[in-house]
């Protein structure tokens, strides 16, 4: 069976989206320059974008919302953007919702987050009978209750939806959120053994590994590199990406090792950063999808965050994958990422 599409699964929130001119100190007030309320969360941010990047990729998803109006909102984000949407709807519970604030001083964004929805969230709301997607795409560790937890006999929730989707013959990555490592590790280890694929950023592969990715504040690529190929041990993937602020490495399975420097984005034309890591997973995929090689899908990636960062909310400066291509040659390309060059070739979706 020719699979296509993608399913995603996990994360839908309402964002609060909030700009401040800077973040304030306890004991202190500032003023609320904008704020809009949008769609967030890494099911719903995925797959907006990928219906956005290429609408000739079909995109499902399973959620679980309440009979609210945050529930309401998310439900015509779906629709409005094609996506086929399973959406549980429990009129008991509030659907999650995200106080997403950017400073406007230096870029930086703070999450403050009520989950009750997403808590309640559990491996029995996926079911994956008659798809014939490409991929899950589930997210995130960390926000949700029930799924953090040992679900019959599984490490967690994640672990037990992950073997549920490539039983039904889909492949799978799991999209992680920036939290404490031991707790990253404790939820993300396990999953492992049942990813095909998996994009974090250099935080989230050196938490896993134990590895320090930073060095004097930079991005150091030589341990990114190593702490990816320790994760590849770990697991059953069959790649990894690691993005940072200067560019992105793919470490394959063969021991290839593909990079790619970002965009230079003008800083006057950066809004704000919520959904960065979303589009560019999103970007990378597509590439995948259409059976681009890997250096071509980390061109994507990049595309496709860099035009993400002209609005302060997660999606909504998303354009077609050549628009987004053609906005990155325009602003330009940072610098070949600067340590040895490691033998590349092609992959695709394989």
């Amino acid at each position: 069976m020719e699979r296509s599409g993608f399913v995603t699964g996990g994360t839908w929130c309402v964002d609060y989206n909030m700009t401040l001119p800077d973040w304030p100190r306890e004991e202190s007030a500032t003023r609320i320059l904008s704020s809009s309320r949008q769609g967030g969360g890494s099911g719903c941010n995925f797959a907006v974008d990928m219906r956005r990047l290429a609408p000739e990729i079909p995109v499902a998803t399973i959620a679980l919302c309440g009979a609210d109006s945050d529930g309401e909102l998310l439900r015509a984000i779906a629709a409005e953007n094609g996506i086929d949407a399973h959406f549980h709807v429990d009129p008991g519970i509030r659907t999650h919702r995200t106080m997403a604030f950017t400073a406007l001083d230096d870029g930086r964004r703070t999450h403050l987050f009520e989950a009750e929805s997403s808590d309640h969230l559990t491996p029995d709301h996926f079911d994956f009978t008659g798809s014939t997607a490409f991929m899950l795409h589930l997210g995130l560790p960390g926000t949700h209750a029930v799924m953090d937890a040992p679900w019959q006999g599984d490490a967690n929730g994640w672990v037990a939806v992950l073997r549920k989707a490539r039983a039904a013959g889909l492949r799978t990555n799991l999209e992680v959120m920036t939290i404490d490592q031991q707790a990253l590790r404790e939820l993300v280890l396990p999953c492992l053994p049942h990813l095909d694929y998996l994009v974090v950023n250099d935080y989230e592969i050196g938490a896993l590994t134990r590895t320090e990715t930073l060095r004097d504040g930079t991005t150091s690529v030589p341990d990114v590199i190593n702490a990816a190929r320790q994760a590849l041990d770990q697991g059953a993937m069959a790649l990894i990406v690691v993005h940072f602020p200067m560019g992105a490495v793919a470490v394959l399975r063969d021991g290839s090792v593909h990079h790619r420097a970002s965009v230079d984005v003008p800083r006057s034309t950066v809004a704000g950063t919520n959904g960065a890591g979303d589009a560019f997973a999103a970007g990378f995929f597509c590439g995948l999808h259409r059976d681009r090689d890997i250096d071509e899908c980390l061109a994507f990636a990049h595309a496709a965050a860099a035009a993400s960062l002209r609005s302060v909310d997660t999606y909504g400066a998303m354009e077609s994958i050549e628009a987004c291509m053609a906005l990155a040659n325009s602003q330009g390309w940072r610098a070949p990422l600067d340590f040895p060059t490691l033998r590349s070739g092609a992959c695709g979706r394989g």
